[in-house]
């Protein structure tokens, strides 16, 4: 393909393909770097013969992104404390809106944790159905199994998985919680905390063995709370908040000295944070600027 189809043909899929790779993968960077093969393999391709590029790049990334989760399923099994993907800043003042526009629905941390109960094919056959509305044929194109085959491996998928979470559009009162929730943090205001969290508030927070994290996920209000206000004096010194929009919820990008110390999600219910999604590990944070 000569160089400047391909680099039209990247340009005008690259959301849907990123939308996949991420849903896929859970990692940022590791689905900037499939589509990045993608895109170098296609220049040494001859793709005129071809009549459903869209399906055929699909193809392309979804085969990638199965090899890579099957090479990586020994470093997940043994990852230290609990795994959260890797955060998305999903606010367009942060990224580029026609990079991350596909990326606002069915990107919640919730969602893509369900998907990790999922085979590597699993999550590609529900994926392609549910979330980009393929039709069977053209899924069995892509990951290489029958019509019937597809549509049993979605349904025992879906059926696996249970009902997807209730996505909720990020309001100015979920971000006003997310500010206030610091705002009584840093003043060491037990009581404002608790009166932010819902009773039965959870939190997960990901350091994968680099960092200082909880191991497992902390719940109730009472001990995010006391949790957090006992790191309080731990933290970095001239932190520095950036609320902004993680995987479509309200969050914050916490900082110091131009090092990303920790990106955080809050899932809001009934004007109270219901679940807090922490990433500290530094790995999972490279991608995102100060």
């Amino acid at each position: 393909m000569e160089p400047l189809q391909s680099e039209q043909l990247f340009t005008d899929h690259r959301p849907l393909l990123f939308s996949l790779a991420y849903r896929m993968l859970g990692s940022v960077q590791d689905a900037e770097d499939i589509i990045q093969d993608v895109f170098i393999a296609l220049n040494d391709k001859d793709t005129g013969h071809i009549q459903n590029q869209k399906a055929y790049l699909c193809k392309m990334v979804t085969n990638r992104c199965i090899d890579q989760l099957k090479s990586a399923r020994n470093q997940r099994e043994h990852y230290v404390g609990t795994w959260l993907p890797e955060p998305l800043l999903t606010d367009n003042t942060s990224q580029n809106p026609s990079d991350y526009v596909s990326m606002r629905e069915s990107v919640s941390t919730a969602y893509l944790l369900l998907l990790q109960q999922l085979s590597e094919t699993e999550r590609a056959v529900f994926l392609l159905k549910e979330v980009l509305d393929y039709s069977y044929k053209d899924i069995a194109d892509i990951v290489g199994k029958s019509s019937s085959n597809c549509r049993q491996i979605f349904h025992r998928a879906k059926k696996s998985i249970g009902p997807p979470p209730q996505e909720h559009k990020i309001t100015q009162k979920g971000k006003l919680l997310t500010e206030q929730f610091f705002e009584a943090l840093m003043k060491g205001d037990t009581s404002k905390l608790l009166n932010l969290l819902t009773a039965d508030a959870s939190l997960l927070t990901d350091g994968g063995g680099k960092v200082k994290a909880a191991i497992f996920p902390i719940l109730g209000a009472d001990r995010i709370a006391r949790f957090y206000l006992g790191i309080r004096s731990k933290l970095p010194a001239n932190l520095t908040f950036s609320f902004t929009s993680v995987n479509g919820m309200p969050g914050v990008v916490l900082s110091s000295e131009k090092h990303v110390y920790s990106v955080l999600s809050f899932d809001v219910r009934d004007n109270k944070i219901q679940n807090i999604y922490s990433v500290l590990n530094p790995e999972k944070l490279s991608h995102i600027g100060v």
